[in-house]
């Protein structure tokens, strides 16, 4: 076990993923439990939380499964309660939970455009509307990671989900500009076109999923390990003078 967030204790919403596969709210929550935090894993499925959690006992690192929708306010409020109940302070909230709708404005029905919007961004507003002022009162401080998508800078359709992430960006600046000055850190991971059990268990064609890591300028497929390493830095007090960052973890993918 390493110490980068040794004392440290740690929300991660959507800690879950597909089945045994490593998404990044998995991944984050793993390599956060083996930098020595203390993790609440956050999930609207139980039983996928819970084997997160048996994956970092495994390691020797400590994390309690925790099931809630997070789009629902009491839920957020709970959650909070609970790692405070649990290990008496917050020093870290990931925002990681998301959905994407593949459709153009001409084609979203209104239900499914408040649903993006509701997943994507009011349960990050709700989360850390509940969570900073614990951060404050628990640790003197804190650092928020929401996770955004590389869709809300580069065109390519997915009009809902790419708004929902520009929403997020925006929101993350303007979280770190309002807190910062109460010592909480507020940044964002704009993943790339990683490989993750989400996107696998759409059914994507070897020839698609090729053409995704030749799309990146460094030629690398990337995991949910490399968005959970970025978390770790952007979390930890190495990260001590960086706020409102969107950092791509994309391969080069906007630079390509």
């Amino acid at each position: 076990m390493a110490d980068r967030l040794a004392g440290k204790v740690a929300i991660v919403t959507g800690a879950g993923s597909q089945d045994d596969g490593i998404g990044n709210g998995r991944a984050i929550s793993v390599l956060f439990a083996r930098e020595g935090a203390r993790v609440l894993l956050v999930d609207r499925r139980l039983p996928v939380a819970e084997h997160t959690a048996r994956l970092i006992a495994a390691e020797g690192g400590a994390a309690e499964p925790f099931e809630a929708d997070v789009t629902s306010e009491a839920a957020c409020r709970a959650m909070v309660e609970r790692a405070l109940g649990r290990w008496g302070r917050l020093d870290i909230l990931v925002n990681n939970v998301g959905i994407g709708i593949a459709k153009r404005v001409t084609e979203v029905t209104l239900e499914e455009w408040e649903l993006q919007m509701r997943v994507n961004v009011t349960s990050m507003v709700l989360a850390s509307k509940h969570a900073i002022p614990a951060m404050l009162a628990s640790a003197g401080g804190g650092a928020v990671l929401n996770i955004s998508s590389i869709a809300s800078q580069k065109g390519r359709g997915l009009a809902p989900y790419a708004a929902s992430k520009g929403a997020v960006e925006a929101l993350t600046r303007a979280m770190a500009a309002d807190h910062g000055r109460e010592g909480i850190r507020v940044n964002a991971i704009a993943p790339g076109p990683a490989y993750t059990p989400m996107v696998a268990a759409r059914g994507m064609p070897e020839a698609v999923r090729e053409a995704r890591r030749k799309s990146t300028a460094l030629g690398l497929e990337g995991t949910a390990w490399d968005i959970a390493a970025a978390a770790v830095y952007l979390c930890s007090d190495e990260a001590r003078w960086v706020t409102g960052v969107v950092l791509p973890v994309d391969g080069g993918v906007l630079v390509n």
